[in-house]
């Protein structure tokens, strides 16, 4: 027994002389340089690109098992400008063996210096980070086994590192097909404490663009929580010396459903000068130069593989505070349930200015016969409306104040839902102008050319202002009502307006028309338009109704029936607005009912009326009067139909007479 005891120890004792000597002797006896071109030469078969490293190459084994070298270079495949795609100046690694066995991973030492790579795409699309693609092929019944991390924590027990470092290095990006160039220089990379157990302390920095990113805060511990569990995480970005993020939370079962709930605060920020800081410009003219000049955002996020949600989300922009939630799930056909609370926003601020405006309507480009034929034989491209096909919404907006187009607007509630390509806005509700506006609105995506319908009611809204407002021009007043029915086929603004058909009903009370006098115009026809000498009082007619039925059939507007209700007057109007040439072609009868008191006159009116023209276009409308009509109607009456000229001829005589009148009322006239 002795003697077997004594046999096993002299084994022991000379395999752990064997390993010891095989630790300590082998790496100062064999030849490393000797096998580096073979190494260089399986290392670019591999990877299908040349590679090389310097002959300052070492390995070590005892006490830490290490390797170390400098001057590395890994070329780009043919076709590439850039001769690297990898260039390492030096780097250092230094681990213990034995630990090893017992998945006990302890790193002394590893140092990256100067670290170099470069991403390009060409202009055909090609990219140098691919690998050369295997000629070989698994077998039909093979199992190509696909990595997990299985188990029930991590692959390792523990885990301790001395020194972990990335110093100075750097990251290329050409793109020769967009022309873009970006780089990130002066990249740092420090880990410190790093271990399963305890908190890992990062810190990061680099150069992006000439302008500094910079990342801190901790990670962990791991070990206890990587399967099940969650790892903290307090992160602070800095970037641009502009933006600063907080994410505070935790990282959630890496190893079976990843998922992440955190804290996100972004500090005030202004987009146009992180824009400025990257060199380009702001990729948006706003009427107000200062408008997206502020910029904060606070929200709570959870989120995995399945779905993601927003809770107490807080969004500064300017003067504006936007309160949200958001949930989003079932990402392939997605499902998204949303509350936007606003407190105030002017959207004309962030509109482009009236001299863009302007420019494009009034001041349309020239284009040459080639580029003519171009715009007519290239067919703009039809959105894809796929995506909304696919999705589900059910959400709701509110907004405390808004302007939009210079309306003043308060407390706005819209509900919107959709599904399966048809979006439902109802209800839509808001307050203007001392009074409110209720409706409905629906758009279907269904089709390649997308349909909308809206229905609106407007009660007691103070015609004045709103158009004062809208408009900048002071032609009604009066307390508006109104129910209207829309749809209109198409996204693209003319093609909206071509196809828009519909019908309503405008009703004005205890109003007044600005611009012209209907009533002066029974007291004095030259004054009433313009032909005597010009009062200082601008013109109006008032009213106690007006009330305007139309309907709409591919962008013309029409009215057979417009009637107006006065003291004195009884006005009836018909004709036809273009929305899409924007011209105007309206004839305005009045008659005369009573008397004119309370506009200076108590005597009793009869006798010529003469009707009003209104033509030209939406921004200039023009008022004249009807001269003709009105010769030919008093021709008729005081002359041919007259019963003194009837007697005094006969029936022939008359209708000779007739034809006689008739033709030089033609000459006179022109008709």
């Amino acid at each position: 027994m002795n003697k077997a005891l004594k046999w096993g120890f002299i084994i022991i004792a000379s395999l752990v002389v064997i390993i010891l000597a095989v630790i300590l002797i082998i790496p100062k006896v064999v030849d490393v340089q000797k096998y580096k071109p073979e190494l260089e030469k399986k290392i670019a078969e591999a990877s299908g690109r040349p590679f090389s490293v310097s002959d300052d190459l070492r390995f070590s084994l005892f006490p830490w098992a290490g390797i170390s070298f400098s001057d590395l270079h890994l070329g780009n495949v043919k076709g590439f400008e850039e001769k690297d795609f990898v260039k390492v100046k030096s780097f250092e690694v230094r681990i213990k063996l034995l630990p090893l066995l017992s998945k006990d991973i302890q790193v002394k030492k590893f140092v990256l210096n100067e670290p170099r790579m470069v991403l390009i795409k060409n202009k055909d699309g090609r990219v140098n980070w691919e690998l050369p693609k295997k000629t070989t092929e698994p077998k039909r019944d093979e199992k190509v086994p696909v990595g997990e991390i299985s188990g029930k924590g991590l692959p390792i027990s523990a885990l301790w590192v001395g020194e972990f470092s990335i110093k100075n290095g750097m990251v290329l990006w050409i793109d020769h097909a967009a022309g873009i160039h970006k780089q990130l220089s002066d990249i740092n990379l420090t880990l410190q404490d790093v271990s399963l157990d305890s908190p890992v302390q990062l810190k990061f920095s680099a150069v992006m663009d000439k302008q500094p990113l910079s990342m801190q805060g901790s990670i962990g511990p791991v070990l206890q929580s990587f399967q099940e569990g969650s790892v903290s995480m307090d992160l602070s970005l800095k970037a641009l010396n502009e933006l600063t993020m907080k994410l505070k939370g935790t990282l959630e079962n890496l190893a079976v459903t990843p998922g992440v709930e955190l804290e996100l605060e972004v500090a005030e920020f202004s987009p146009r000068k992180m824009l400025a800081a990257l060199g380009q410009t702001f990729p948006m003219a706003t009427a107000d130069p200062k408008a997206l000049n502020r910029m904060t955002l606070n929200a709570h996020v959870q989120a995995n593989s399945k779905q993601v949600s927003v809770s107490n989300g807080i969004l500064g922009l300017d003067e504006s505070r936007l309160n949200f939630s958001m949930k989003a799930s079932d990402f392939s056909k997605p499902a998204v349930k949303f509350d936007l609370n606003l407190n105030q926003i002017n959207l004309d601020r962030y509109l482009p200015p009236k001299s863009a405006k302007k420019l494009s309507v009034e001041q349309p480009v020239h284009k040459s016969k080639s580029q003519e034929k171009e715009s007519v034989a290239g067919p703009t491209k039809k959105a894809d409306y796929t995506p909304l096909r696919r999705l589900i919404l059910d959400g709701q907006l509110k907004i405390d104040r808004l302007v939009a187009n210079k309306a003043k607007i308060q407390d706005v509630i819209l509900k919107i839902h959709a599904k399966n390509g048809r979006f439902n806005l109802y209800p839509l509700k808001f307050n203007m102008y001392q009074g409110n506006v209720s409706g409905k609105s629906t758009r279907n995506v269904t089709k390649d050319v997308p349909e909308s319908n809206i229905n609106l009611t407007v009660t007691k809204v103070e015609s004045g202002p709103l158009l004062s407002d809208v408009f900048e021009k002071d032609i009604l007043e009066g307390v508006m009502q109104a129910d209207v029915t829309l749809g209109m086929a198409g996204d693209d603004p003319e093609l909206l307006k071509k196809t828009l058909n519909g019908n309503g009903e405008l009703l004005f009370n205890d109003g007044a028309i600005k611009g012209i006098d209907l009533a002066g115009m029974v007291r004095n026809v030259q004054a009433a338009f313009g032909l005597a000498e010009k009062s200082d009082q601008k013109p109006k007619t008032d009213f106690a109704e007006l009330k305007a039925p139309f309907t709409i059939a591919k962008g013309v507007m029409n009215t057979s029936q417009i009637s107006l209700k006065s003291p004195l007057l009884r006005v009836v109007a018909s004709g036809n607005a273009d929305l899409v040439k924007k011209t105007l072609d309206f004839r305005v009868e009045p008659k005369v009912v009573g008397t004119i008191k309370g506009q200076g006159d108590e005597k009793q009116r009869s006798g010529i009326m003469v009707p009003v023209l209104i033509t030209g276009n939406f921004s200039s409308p023009k008022f004249r009067p009807d001269f003709k009509s009105v010769a030919e109607k008093q021709i008729q009456e005081k002359v041919l139909k007259s019963k003194k000229v009837k007697k005094l001829l006969e029936k022939e005589e008359l209708d000779q007479l007739q034809e006689a009148t008739e033709g030089l009322l033609k000459g006179v006239f022109g008709r």
